[in-house]
């Protein structure tokens, strides 16, 4: 879950990382009281997830607290890139004297956490490693070990950061270390980090992303979950413990590992181009348990998507064997009744495969069409969506 730059930086206070006072805005009032209780010079900005905000006059600078108001009120309904902004952050303004750049992040090519440091930050550092990629350290940092002060300071000597501030900025990148692991964090990032002209290290914005697969030991985090810009149909695979995510096809996909729903993607889109263009409306993993119950919640949240036509079972039988699937399939439709209305195309192989597809026949539902092969099924499956677009 990537967290809005306002939820970043109320984490890095909580784990003494330095941060600038500033409270989040969703009207153009609470921006110019948020503006008088700071006093002082102030910039409002949009809280989206999403880079570009300046560009897009999504971040402004305003004098007073009427000034915050009127800034609030150009920026808030403000689309940029496809984000609305429903807030905006109301923090105090800073004399900049110089910006930098630190993160820790979940290095998942190495298997291991890298933490990346660059004396020159403000800029996108995507931009500055395909520039100058000996301008960006890439230090990689033992799970176990993890970061001491003496690591901060290896960190950010590679990094080039001036001696004179490398002691205090070491501190703060411990700090910002607490943060990553405590949170169960997968990125934490300051850009820019930046210097004042007394001298201090200050986290000027912030990127975290954390790992949902820790929600069980983070109950706080649910908290940070904004259910206005969630999508339904996710929030609703979500809460069934369902591995979904929305795409914008017209095939709904139905698989059990995420190897074989992501090699199911591939082939409905080489087969939608014969069909006008149709491509998967989702990602959906049931995993090793296709019971009535799991396989009736998935199709609930597919069918429950305007944008999809047909839906393409692909399942590869192995612990859960073919027959119960199958079992499972027909169960599901009893349960769903009138709200299966759309078109199923079932592939099944594997474990117990004869059985059933035997089952399914038995069965003879009118929306059920079970095709043998995985390439003649999407075919079949965008053929069908065609059709019923």
């Amino acid at each position: 879950m990537d967290l809005y730059e306002y939820q970043a930086r109320d984490l890095f206070a909580a784990h003494g990382v330095p941060v600038l006072p500033g409270a989040v805005a969703s009207t153009p009032e609470e921006a110019k009281a948020a503006a008088e209780q700071i006093g002082n010079q102030v910039v409002v900005k949009a809280q989206v997830k999403v880079g570009g905000r300046g560009k897009a006059g999504g971040v402004k600078l305003a004098q007073t607290p009427d000034e915050a108001k009127e800034k609030a009120e150009a920026i808030l309904g403000l689309d940029i890139k496809g984000h609305i902004t429903r807030r905006v952050l109301v923090a105090e303004a800073s004399d900049i004297a110089s910006e930098y750049y630190f993160s820790f992040l979940l290095d998942r090519s190495n298997r291991t956490f890298l933490a990346m440091a660059s004396s020159e930050g403000g800029m996108e550092i995507e931009q500055l490693a395909v520039e100058r990629p000996e301008a960006l350290a890439k230090i990689p940092v033992d799970a176990i070990a993890g970061v001491d002060k003496a690591k901060a300071l290896e960190i950010l000597k590679a990094g080039n950061f001036p001696a004179d501030i490398i002691d205090e900025a070491a501190d703060v990148v411990v700090k910002l270390w607490e943060t990553f692991v405590s949170e169960d964090a997968t990125l934490v990032e300051v850009n820019p980090l930046v210097r004042d002209p007394q001298d201090k290290i200050i986290a000027l914005d912030g990127k975290v992303t954390l790992d949902e697969n820790a929600d069980f030991r983070q109950p706080g985090h649910e908290a940070l979950v904004d259910k206005e810009a969630e999508n339904p149909l996710e929030a609703k695979a979500k809460a069934k413990n369902l591995n979904y995510v929305k795409l914008d096809g017209q095939v709904g996909i139905i698989g059990n590992g995420a190897g074989l729903v992501m090699s199911t993607l591939d082939v409905v889109a080489y087969a939608g181009e014969k069909h006008g263009g149709v491509k998967p409306a989702n990602f959906l993993d049931i995993g090793g348990g296709a019971s009535a119950e799991v396989m009736a919640a998935g199709l609930d949240v597919i069918l429950n998507d305007t944008d999809v036509k047909s839906v393409f079972v692909n399942v590869f039988g192995g612990i859960t064997a073919c027959d119960a699937v199958a079992n499972g399939i027909v169960e599901a439709l009893k349960i769903l009744g009138d709200e299966a209305s759309k078109p199923l195309v079932v592939r099944l192989d594997g474990n117990n495969v004869v059985e059933g597809r035997q089952i399914l026949a038995d069965a003879n539902h009118p929306l059920v069409t079970v095709v043998d092969t995985m390439d003649n099924a999407a075919d079949k499956a965008a053929e069908l969506a065609a059709a019923g677009a």
